[in-house]
């Protein structure tokens, strides 16, 4: 993990398999799902060759980014057990599986805590008006359904992600008071990893009509954040959302130090696509600033693995 003081910025070497795009929530800004049973699903043999592909190339982290199927759904089981299956054939192919597929069930958590290194879900804003706007067709996106994610992955020990969206209707204090809740959550279980702060950027699927957050804005909300979180919880941008390399090296000098994971596409902004990491590393390096990898999870939580999971962390630790 990188140290505040340090001139280090992190990046995750990674690649996204997506099971499926199919969402019942209908959030007006996504530009990521599609209606329910207009998505096929990924099969093991598909996900099987992405994987043999990738084990000659630099990556490490697999994530596993689904759309949300309800709950109650009669497929719910099905695409449980389709992510399940995913990232434990990442793990035996060598890579270090993350996943991030919407709110999960206590047991549905606690299962997969045994074939993930680390997990996520964004809390994107708490503020219960956007449930009459950008959320209104979003029942996951209940404030409490959210924090109690976080609460049951302090519980379950799983190193966990999560962040904020910015520019979705929310005021700045609205960002504080979610800010505050991580911190809080945070203080009692010691869970969080990164924090990630990601501008709302319009996309051509989103029914959202609202401009882009400024990213000349993100250097101010930065430092805010890195003053209401714990120090050891790293702030994550997503590069490729700060097109300005000027900007870019604002919001890692108001306090980001870290750009996520690098992979040929950014499935969530598909317009936007990712900087690779030859030309982050020379825009870092041009203002002093060095590029490491670094893994799906940081070090001080090994220790929350099991046996086999720690195995594998160590080889990609010494490799």
């Amino acid at each position: 993990m990188p140290i505040n003081n340090s001139r280090v910025v992190t990046y995750s070497p990674a690649y996204t398999i997506v099971p499926t795009y199919e969402c019942f929530n209908r959030c007006s800004y996504c530009n990521f799902r599609s209606e329910p049973g207009k998505s096929p699903w990924m099969n093991l043999s598909a996900a099987e060759s992405i994987l043999k592909r990738l084990q000659s190339e630099k990556v490490c982290e697999i994530l596993i980014l689904s759309g949300e199927v309800h709950p109650h759904s009669s497929n719910r089981q099905a695409w449980f057990e389709r992510i399940y299956d995913l990232c434990e054939l990442a793990l035996s192919m060598g890579f270090l599986a993350h996943t991030n597929v919407g709110p999960l069930s206590f047991v549905e958590m606690q299962k997969l805590k045994h074939v993930n290194v680390s997990m996520g879900l964004m809390l994107e804003q708490l503020t219960p008006t956007l449930l009459n706007t950008v959320h209104r067709h979003a029942p996951s996106k209940l404030p409490e359904v959210r924090l109690e994610q976080l609460q049951w992955a302090g519980e379950l020990q799983i190193p966990f992600t999560t962040g904020l969206l910015l520019g979705i209707g929310e005021t700045a204090d609205d960002s504080w008071e979610t800010l505050t809740a991580i911190a809080e959550f945070h203080q009692r279980y010691h869970h969080i990893q990164e924090v990630i702060l990601q501008p709302h950027s319009p996309g051509y699927q989103q029914t959202f009509n609202a401009p882009p957050f400024n990213p000349h804005q993100l250097p101010e909300v930065i430092a805010k954040a890195r003053q209401i979180l714990p120090s050891d919880i790293t702030i994550q941008i997503p590069p490729n959302l700060v097109k300005d390399d000027e900007w870019l090296i604002a919001c890692i000098e108001a306090g980001a130090r870290d750009l996520g994971g690098i992979s040929p596409k950014d499935e969530v902004n598909p317009d936007y696509p990712h900087m690779q990491e030859l030309v982050l590393r020379e825009i870092l390096q041009s203002a002093g600033w060095e590029l490491i990898e670094r893994l799906p999870i940081y070090p001080q939580f090994d220790g929350w693995l099991s046996e086999e999971l720690q195995r594998l962390v160590k080889w990609w630790r010494k490799s």
